[in-house]
């Protein structure tokens, strides 16, 4: 009797020491609340924070706000007693500071767009080569007897020619060749010859010119350095222009562009041409060095505090473009950086408690991932702890949404992606918070290794992951305003966001107090 008495004392001990325990993670999750993750997005997304653009003004802002934060909160600034860990980055952005035929100016990025990699020079000439489709084939070649070396090359870059019957010259079937099909075919063929500069015209470009809302002109940003003797990896530039500008350069032939494509089908032969034109043109590209920062936050743990748990997100978003138009990036990933803003109080409240973590917490958000993940690759090839001591990365991109997949069904779910990819307990861990917690629909659609999306290495938990160490990655899914600039506030479902949230402060909680750090037991693709 006296053996069963004992066991009831210890059982009933245990479990109320356990109800304790979870008292208090609620105690300290429910400060991550909906009015305060709301104001927090509110200033993310607004007008004055720019769509968070890299190398913008909006970046800069967002950068100092986050720093406040987590000073305003107690966290140490880890970086030398800074919050900001600056991030090589070189921003390269091709210009065009003058395009004209025949003394009439045209505009970059309403006229035309340019891909190449040329450093910046001067292009003139006093006549251009027309060379119809630029294709070069044994049953057709535009460009037979034509030497077109050093010279500036106009082609249609769409289309091929037609026998009265509506069959392909080349094919001779309904079917386009592979001067169609394959888009690349006529430029690279075209650029073995040697030009200076290649004019490629078609209904497309103004098309595309329109639909990427002046997303064709932004500059390519990639870590490293600026280096002052440039090599350019494709020296002969190719500046798409659309139809209008093309036809203006024709006019001296008195022929158009539509023109020339009836006869070619009428005649059934090239109408290739010289076409006198003043062209003057300034393109290529500029580069400049950029350090946009990670910024970072540690909330130092106990007897455990050489061990590190990263809360992740980024801040950056796609800023704000020549013509003026904004993405808030609302959602991607204005919630996680709230997220991982949110996270940081409640596990700082919990500090000042004398409740703090056994292992250090990381509080973590990151530059350019919007760039190719880049904030978080320079981190874990530049880390500020030794990526050995790193335990987990949570990371919170997208998560104040509902994605199409749930919309007309159940809203109460999350996307739970890598979880189980290196670390059976960190699954455990998820899996266990959501139960004891959040209770909600654990999606893992995205983590199935035949995922055609390939959303596990999209984000930044998974410079980590490729480094072996166990991640999640916490996602409410696509959705129609995706990138666009409505992807605003009102949209966002609060209620959901803030349980997200708790989730992973949960799922944090778990990992960082944890007698023994996650086994890495796992390597599923």
């Amino acid at each position: 009797m006296q053996k069963i008495i004992l066991f009831l004392f210890l059982f009933q001990s245990f479990v109320a020491c356990s109800i304790a325990q979870q008292s208090e993670q609620t105690k300290y999750a429910d400060l991550i609340t909906e009015e305060s993750s709301r104001k927090h997005l509110a200033i993310l997304a607004s007008d004055e924070f720019e769509g968070r653009g890299t190398g913008q003004k909006g970046g800069e802002k967002t950068v100092n706000y986050i720093a406040e934060q987590f000073k305003s909160y107690g966290l140490v600034a880890p970086v030398n007693g800074s919050y900001f860990q600056p991030v090589d980055l070189i921003k390269s952005l091709y210009v065009a500071e003058k395009f004209s035929i025949d003394k009439q100016n045209f505009v970059y990025g309403q006229d035309f767009y340019v891909q190449g990699d040329n450093n910046l020079s001067d292009f003139s000439a006093d006549e251009i080569v027309f060379v119809g489709y630029g294709i070069q084939d044994a049953k057709y070649n535009d460009l037979a007897n034509i030497d077109v070396k050093g010279k500036i090359v106009l082609l249609i870059n769409q289309g091929e020619p037609m026998d009265a019957q509506g069959n392909y010259l080349i094919s001779g079937t309904k079917q386009a060749s592979e001067w169609t099909t394959n888009r690349f075919k006529r430029i690279q063929e075209l650029s073995k010859l040697e030009p200076k500069l290649i004019l490629a015209t078609g209904s497309q470009v103004a098309e595309l010119i329109n639909r990427a809302k002046g997303r064709l002109i932004s500059p390519r940003i990639s870590l490293g350095k600026v280096e002052a003797d440039r090599v350019a990896k494709s020296p002969i530039p190719v500046v798409n222009i659309t139809e209008t500008v093309a036809n203006a350069l024709l006019k001296n032939a008195k022929t158009t562009i539509e023109a020339s494509q009836k006869q070619l089908s009428a005649e059934q032969k090239p109408v290739s041409k010289v076409v006198k034109a003043k062209f003057e043109a300034r393109l290529g590209v500029k580069q400049e060095q950029l350090h946009d920062p990670n910024v970072l936050g540690l909330l130092e743990g106990s007897d455990l505090k050489d061990e590190i748990v990263i809360v992740s997100g980024h801040y950056d978003h796609d800023g704000i473009t020549q013509d003026g138009t904004i993405y808030p990036g609302a959602d991607d990933n204005g919630s996680g950086t709230v997220g991982v803003m949110e996270l940081a109080k409640a596990f700082a409240q919990a500090k000042k408690d004398g409740n703090g973590p056994r292992r250090s917490i990381l509080f973590l958000a990151f530059a350019a991932e919007e760039k190719g993940l880049l904030g978080s690759q320079f981190y874990s090839e530049n880390p500020i702890f030794p990526l050995a001591n790193t335990v987990t990365c949570l990371n919170l991109d997208m998560i104040g949404r509902i994605d199409d997949k749930h919309l007309s069904g159940n809203h109460n779910y999350i996307h739970v992606i890598g979880a189980d990819k290196l670390s059976s307990e960190l699954d455990q861990a998820v899996n266990q918070a959501n139960d004891t917690y959040t209770k909600m629909e654990l999606d893992t659609m995205y983590n199935d290794p035949k995922d055609p999306m390939r959303i596990y290495y999209r984000s930044d938990q998974y410079n980590f992951a490729k480094n072996g160490i166990p991640v999640i990655f916490f996602f409410s899914g696509l959705h129609p305003h995706y990138h666009t600039p409505e992807d605003t506030v009102d949209k966002i479902d609060f209620p959901m966001m803030v349980k997200r949230e708790k989730l992973v402060f949960y799922t944090a909680w778990e990992v960082a107090n944890r007698d023994k750090r996650l086994a890495v037991d796992s390597n599923k693709k």
